[in-house]
């Protein structure tokens, strides 16, 4: 077995890269394929944890749309940005410190034979492979390190697929620039150009698609329309507010989008349940009304903690909690509620938490890496209807957290309602946890708002449905042809 390899290629970061290869995933595999996701080297701190360790959240959901496994070799490379000169380098699934410590243009040749070897694995045990680039081919400056576009298309005999984001205009000079700074083997690679967030008639694109194939000899496959709801969480950036579920809102949660957020993707079914808005605060201001405070993770927790007290919203998280509002604290977000961030092995940093909840966190070298299957406890207080449901998640995290000692000693207890990684307040409005996925499960949701969010499938489905709308019949059954 030897996979067909479709390479999707994208004009910019936040292009569609990403939604267009899970479609595509799901589109092959429903033909009954034998289909992989493959994503050289992915940037974010949007991860899942799977077999091996942990890889981008973007190709967990597109093995997910593919129907098979999530592993460590459909994104060998993941690097976790910890500042805006410094991220984590993780490789099949695990930090390599001495990849993380290399400088930036070192990394990719070490990296390459990794990442070589996992992608001829996958084409050897499939029947096609999905493959992602990363923000442009077009990228002059990073052309001669590149191991994620263009020498992976080289690699696979990929053929691909270059989206642009039309909304944002100029989606024809875009296509054509990109195209024109490629190499002419390299332009021949590319077997199609597709238009994606297209709003209006799609007639009013006449004659832009026929001149610039003209011009390149690439013809314009597919127009993929506007979807504010397509129900897959946005890989790089905060959901847009405009993109709420339906139907009157009963509870507005407001998630606080701090600079080094983490697993923010795990909050999209939230968006998805009737009468639920989910809204972005970067300061007190954007959190007025909110009825549910959620402070997420974060990849610098006493960083993200520093610039909390900046914006004032450390206040306004206390009101919050005060007035008996509920608060969520994910992963960082259950660190930064406690008293005390403890750093003696340089991780992360020194810091005093909000002291919301009688705890402490030191920060291990080792990071904790796993998938756990959980229940809660006797909940009080507003989280009262969690009491005894089953949940499973998933940890990521370096720090350890347990009841500060001289508050025990004090008398000031958190109430574990899950061993070793959930606690409450003794008002019962304030819950911090370390397990991500809360609301990825439907037992929670349930619980919680007495409704479920779409399923992946029914989302997966949707995808690959659009797909055979909007591109030109037989277009991509053609892209795998002999």
């Amino acid at each position: 077995m030897a996979a067909v390899c479709v390479m999707v290629l994208g004009t910019s970061s936040g292009a569609g890269k990403s939604w267009l290869a899970t479609a595509l995933c799901r589109h092959y595999a429903r033909q009954g394929l034998k289909v992989a996701p493959f994503k050289a080297q992915n940037m974010s701190n949007n991860a899942r944890v799977v077999q091996g360790g942990e890889i981008g959240s973007a190709q967990y959901f597109q093995a997910l749309a593919a129907r098979a496994e999530p592993e460590v070799r459909m994104n060998p490379v993941l690097l976790k940005p910890e500042a805006d000169t410094h991220s984590q380098y993780v490789l099949m699934g695990r930090v390599d410190a001495e990849l993380t410590a290399l400088p930036w243009r070192e990394r990719g040749e070490r990296a390459w034979p990794t990442v070589r070897r996992a992608l001829h694995e996958l084409i050897a045990e499939h029947e096609v492979v999905v493959i992602e680039g990363a923000g442009s081919p077009a990228e002059i400056n990073l052309m001669p390190n590149d191991i994620v576009n263009l020498r992976v298309a080289r690699e696979a005999g990929a053929r691909c697929l270059l989206v642009t984001d039309v909304d944002r205009g100029g989606a024809f000079a875009h296509l054509y620039g990109t195209w024109s700074l490629l190499a002419e083997a390299d332009r021949a690679l590319i077997r199609g150009f597709v238009l994606n967030k297209f709003r209006g008639d799609a007639a009013l694109l006449q004659p832009g698609p026929q001149q610039l194939q003209d011009l390149t000899g690439v013809p314009m496959l597919g127009v993929i329309p506007m979807q504010w709801r397509h129900g897959l969480p946005e890989e790089d950036g905060v959901f847009d507010d405009r993109s709420h579920a339906a139907g009157p809102v009963h509870t507005t949660i407001a998630v606080v989008a701090w600079p080094r957020i983490s697993n923010l993707d795990e909050f999209q079914p939230l968006k998805n349940l009737p009468g639920v808005r989910l809204k972005w605060v970067r300061s007190p201001a954007d959190g007025a009304g909110a009825d549910v405070v959620v402070l997420p993770g974060s990849k610098a927790t006493a960083a993200d903690l520093d610039w909390l007290r900046e914006q004032g919203l450390d206040r306004w998280v206390a009101e919050h909690a005060a007035r008996g509002g509920r608060v969520l604290g994910v992963c960082g977000g259950l660190q930064v509620l406690g008293e005390a961030l403890i750093d003696t092995e340089g991780i992360d940093g020194n810091a005093p938490g909000l002291g919301l909840l009688p705890l402490v966190t030191t920060f291990a070298r080792d990071k904790t890496v796993r998938r756990t299957e959980a229940a809660f406890t006797t909940m009080r207080g507003p989280w009262a209807a969690l009491s005894g449901v089953a949940v499973s998640g998933y940890e990521i995290h370096h720090g350890q957290t347990a009841p500060h000692p001289a508050m025990v000693a004090a008398g000031a207890l958190a109430h574990e309602v899950i061993p070793g990684l959930a606690w409450q307040n003794a008002d019962g409005n304030v819950l911090g946890l370390y397990l991500h996925g809360l609301f990825e499960d439907d037992r929670v949701l349930r619980a919680l708002f007495g409704a479920a969010a779409p399923t992946l499938e029914t989302v997966f489905d949707r995808l690959a449905d659009t797909l055979r709308e909007h591109f030109i019949p037989g277009a991509l059954d053609a892209l795998i042809a002999p």
